[in-house]
């Protein structure tokens, strides 16, 4: 990546370096945590959405006294207001959903043909869809709060200062996939950093970030529960109109986000 003038913290090696030190927190605090979860009395799944919580929080205190901006400034750095992006914004991106959750099911469902699951990463994946309220609450509202505020709140934000608008997303991209720790979601995290990256290029927001975030992996719990609780028997027919109806909404979304978007320069 060719560096454009004007530091920033933090550029891609530093960034590496943050990504180490979120798995190391996580390591620790997981640790400590097993420590006390028998006087406490957290379950697996508790505890599991607290390591997030406290691993992030920690690697926030560090980011956010190096790059000296407030959280107001972190959520929303545009032009446009809060509400107009909430009401305008939000909408045609949440079209994009249910085509992202087709296609990125599809990619992993080729994956997982190729290359099967690990025993550990199939009770990796169980203990997500567990339907826990602690893990839910996790998967719905935490990770994708947390997740957009570090990955595309402070490290695509500051690439953007340092490097072409591709070279930051994709980077960024690459790290938030890796920060998942194995192979299938390192796919998941890509395709969704690259399309996240990409909204948060033209609007300078994590609220739609965060919003399409939050309605994927929300989607994707209450599909786990569905098929969980009544295997579903899906026709072709039904799974062709599932696929037809998610690309026109998808289609429909891009257009919208294109038109607002594309003629707009948000400050860096």
């Amino acid at each position: 990546m060719q560096r454009h003038e004007g530091d920033a913290f933090p550029t891609a090696f530093q960034a590496v370096l943050l990504y180490v030190a979120l798995l190391l927190c996580e390591l620790f605090v997981g640790a400590a945590l097993r420590d006390v979860r028998g006087i406490v009395r957290l379950a697996p799944d508790q505890a599991s959405a607290l390591t997030l919580v406290l691993a992030i929080g920690c690697v926030f205190v560090l980011v956010m006294h190096f790059q000296n901006i407030t959280y107001r400034s972190l959520f929303h750095h545009s032009s446009a207001s809060r509400r107009a992006t909430l009401a305008v914004i939000v909408p045609p991106a949440l079209l994009l959903v249910p085509a992202m959750m087709l296609t990125i099911s599809a990619a992993l469902e080729l994956l997982v043909h190729i290359a099967p699951m690990a025993a550990w990463e199939e009770a990796l994946c169980q203990r997500m869809g567990n339907g826990g309220i602690a893990s839910t609450i996790a998967a719905c509202i935490l990770a994708p709060v947390l997740e957009e505020m570090l990955f595309r709140g402070i490290v695509l934000r500051s690439f953007l200062k340092q490097y072409s608008r591709w070279q930051a997303i994709f980077g960024s991209a690459i790290l938030f996939g890796a920060a998942h720790m194995n192979l299938y979601q390192l796919v998941v995290g890509i395709a969704m950093g690259v399309v996240l990256g990409w909204l948060y290029e033209r609007t300078r927001s994590l609220i739609p970030c965060i919003a399409i975030h939050t309605a994927y992996n929300s989607g994707l719990v209450v599909m786990g529960l569905l098929m969980k609780n009544q295997p579903a028997d899906v026709s072709l027919a039904g799974f062709a109109t599932a696929w037809l109806v998610s690309l026109a909404a998808a289609a429909c979304g891009m257009l919208a986000l294109q038109r607002m978007l594309s003629p707009r320069r948000q400050p860096r």
